[in-house]
């Protein structure tokens, strides 16, 4: 499992009178409205994406969070917005969680942006048509979520609200698996894995955002 992700000691947290080792859960936001005429970082939530959103926020995982984490990206803010606000938390945006940057070919269908994926996820070594190189990605998103683990002092859940190529570049470093597209989230997006605050440990992989384990 990799250090860079362990804290300074187990930290914990009391649920039910026993003690849970403190989780971050990674997020992706749920589904959007798709505008080609909108650059991608710009997208926001599709109505489905919102009452998927809100159906997360009234879960127990999301209810033990003592700070919220977002991408910069408009689709990741307003997701974490929803699931803040009965929590009464501010969502503290960080610009290194965005998602890989595809800026280099801008909008794809999505048979051509699947299948352009798919080559991104192939040869994590080569910048695919112009995209952002996988191992870069890689190396971006795990220092973003590192810091903000290592700033925070306190022993609660932490909730991170990205998207998911990087996410899933994410889980497989913690998990200490090759880059590869077999790790992704299921489709549609509004999904979340779980580790360990002090050690790094996946706890489980990828589940709908909008049920409890």
């Amino acid at each position: 499992m990799p250090s860079d992700l362990a804290a300074d000691s187990a930290a914990s947290v009391q649920t039910g009178g026993s003690a849970r080792p403190a989780r971050v859960h990674y997020v992706t936001h749920p589904q959007v409205a798709i505008d080609p005429a909108v650059p991608v970082p710009r997208w926001g939530l599709s109505e489905l994406g919102r009452e998927r959103t809100r159906r997360a926020a009234g879960c127990r995982w999301a209810s033990r969070a003592g700070r919220i984490f977002a991408s910069e990206e408009v689709k990741a803010i307003e997701t974490a917005a929803l699931i803040a606000e009965p929590l009464g938390l501010a969502i503290e945006i960080r610009r290194r969680m965005h998602e890989n940057d595809r800026s280099a070919t801008g909008f794809l269908p999505p048979p051509l942006f699947e299948a352009t994926a798919d080559r991104f996820f192939a040869a994590p070594d080569l910048s695919i048509d112009g995209w952002e190189r996988a191992i870069d990605a890689q190396a971006r998103i795990v220092a973003a979520v590192t810091a903000a683990i290592d700033e925070e002092p306190g022993d609660g859940d932490l909730i991170f609200i990205g998207h998911g190529a990087v996410g899933t570049l994410l889980f497989c470093k913690l998990a200490g698996l090759p880059i590869d597209r077999r790790h992704d989230q299921p489709a549609g997006g509004g999904n979340r894995f779980a580790f360990e605050r002090a050690s790094g440990r996946i706890l489980h992989g990828w589940v709908p955002f909008d049920h409890d384990d």
